[in-house]
């Protein structure tokens, strides 16, 4: 019986991790707008296993701002949500340096995907 307890209480801590604090966590990688683009032009499928779920840090100018979905597109390419609401202090055209989990490129639309973002400057 106390194996079964112990045994259940392992597969339950094991399964339900606690989330990783993306802002207090390291940085994988300090990127810029066009090594993205190079590295993933050059091969796609690299770059994704390279970059896929880490945090990134990235600095670009604030081209649009999307209020509804609390994130903005930085440098006409990258699109970033915020785990916390910061819009209202932002402008277009202002330089902002973020740090977030790179979720991938969007072959749609042209995008590179970053969430969980807090602001670095």
């Amino acid at each position: 019986m106390l194996l079964c307890a112990l045994i259940a209480s392992l597969t339950y801590f094991y399964a339900y991790k606690g989330h990783r604090e993306i802002s207090s966590s390291s940085t994988d990688y300090v990127v810029t707008i066009s090594g993205l683009e190079k590295e993933f032009t050059t091969d796609d499928r690299t770059a994704t296993l390279k970059y896929q779920n880490t945090i990134v840090e990235l600095s670009a100018k604030i081209t649009s701002i999307d209020s509804e979905s609390n994130g903005v597109v930085l440098g006409d390419k990258v699109f970033v949500t915020f785990k916390d609401s910061v819009l209202k202090s932002m402008t277009s055209g202002e330089k902002l340096t973020i740090k977030g989990r790179f979720l991938g490129y969007d072959e749609l639309l042209g995008e590179f995907k970053i969430d969980q973002c807090s602001i670095m400057n």
